[in-house]
């Protein structure tokens, strides 16, 4: 039975709120970058849920100079709380942000 999206959403929220240390940097700045990072995270095992966190430079809240969050993010499906990008795809709150933010 697949974990509780609610319960993985609260958990990967206390991982983020509680220090852990990801990759916010480099900003992404082309679509080769982007490819690299998406290659780089289709190497993590999908059952190594902080390494994928940190390489994808999740935060608990807006970041950069925009204040960019997973709610404008293309990937972002509103009525799951989801990020639909395959290389993530997981629950996710609209006021996160991660390196794989895109317009």
């Amino acid at each position: 039975m697949p974990p509780d999206l609610d319960e993985l959403r609260n958990y990967i929220s206390q991982l983020l709120k509680s220090g852990l240390k990801t990759q916010k940097s480099p900003l992404i700045k082309d679509h080769l970058e982007f490819a690299e990072l998406l290659r780089e995270l289709r190497q993590i095992d999908r059952d190594h849920l902080e390494e994928r966190l940190c390489k994808a430079g999740f935060h608990p809240r807006p970041y950069g100079p925009e204040q960019q969050r997973c709610f404008e993010c293309m990937y972002y499906l509103v009525h799951r709380k989801w990020c639909d990008l395959p290389e993530v795809s997981l629950p996710v709150e609209p006021s996160w942000w991660c390196r794989l933010w895109r317009l």
